[in-house]
């Protein structure tokens, strides 16, 4: 009895994740061996590796996605502190995850309006005699927009990593002679990095394939393995070397994660 009640809980769940996770994940590698006369071939993964242009892409990827994750933490960081001492600390967290529920692309077309040549930010530099400056479009403004997009994952589970946190630790730390900033750094970081590791993944994984917000705020300038993921595919039609640099970024993302779930696995050994 008891085990037909959890084969029967355990297979929607099983089921899910064959059809969702494993098939595309399992058809993504079967196209990277094919070329666009649909052969197989190892060519793919042999241009890739040998081309100077997706080389490229990939360093690019993967240094967006950390300007992008490391901004998001050194906001990010200070905000949950800050927060979590506020008395009405569940009504503010509210406040941060509320964007999230806005869409992806109304919140792209708002900071287009804010940045384009004749936006709200351009008439308020008019304003102070600031000159016209060219802010879409750049790498900045994409690092910007994608960091203000990705601030309430990375807060929320380092929020609960703070909240977590018996007050007796801070207390001791003060009684034993530590000052603020001794707390913060020899007590509190130390017992946050859990959550912190969580929101690297949860913001450095996403980044590392972004490809509307390139397109939409860094226009043609800003190449990243996403874009070029979404040119093969919807574009080139080369579904093959499309799955290639998938597979690519599906690696680096298991790395990503195997590098912030080191330290976890030591604690769980131990």
């Amino acid at each position: 009895m008891k085990r037909s009640f959890r084969a029967m809980f355990y297979t929607p769940y099983f089921l899910w994740l064959a059809l969702f996770v494993i098939a595309p994940v399992g058809l993504i590698f079967y196209y990277s061996f094919f070329n666009i006369r649909h052969q197989f071939t190892f060519d793919n993964y042999a241009t890739f590796f040998s081309s100077g242009t997706y080389l490229t892409m990939t360093a690019n990827s993967v240094l967006y996605a950390f300007l992008i994750t490391l901004i998001s933490l050194v906001i990010s960081y200070p905000m949950a502190l800050v927060i979590s001492r506020l008395r009405h600390r569940d009504l503010w967290i509210l406040l941060v995850i509320l964007p999230t529920w806005i869409n992806l692309l109304l919140k792209a077309y708002a900071f287009i309006g804010l940045l384009s040549h004749d936006g709200l930010v351009n008439q308020l530099f008019g304003l102070v005699g600031i000159p016209t400056q060219h802010m879409l479009f750049t790498d900045a403004s994409f690092i910007l927009v994608a960091s203000y997009i990705q601030i309430p994952f990375m807060i929320l589970p380092i929020y609960n990593s703070l909240t977590d946190i018996s007050d007796s630790y801070i207390k001791a730390s003060h009684d034993l002679g530590a000052t603020n900033w001794q707390t913060l750094t020899k007590v509190i970081f130390p017992m946050t990095m859990p959550g912190v590791k969580s929101g690297i993944q949860i913001v450095f994984i996403p980044s590392l394939s972004l490809f509307m917000l390139s397109r939409l705020i860094g226009g043609n300038k800003i190449i990243t393995l996403g874009t070029a993921v979404e040119e093969h595919f919807l574009t080139t039609m080369n579904w093959g070397m499309g799955s290639t640099i998938g597979v690519v970024l599906i690696i680096a993302m298991v790395i990503a994660m195997m590098l912030t779930n080191t330290q976890r696995k030591r604690r769980r050994q131990a």
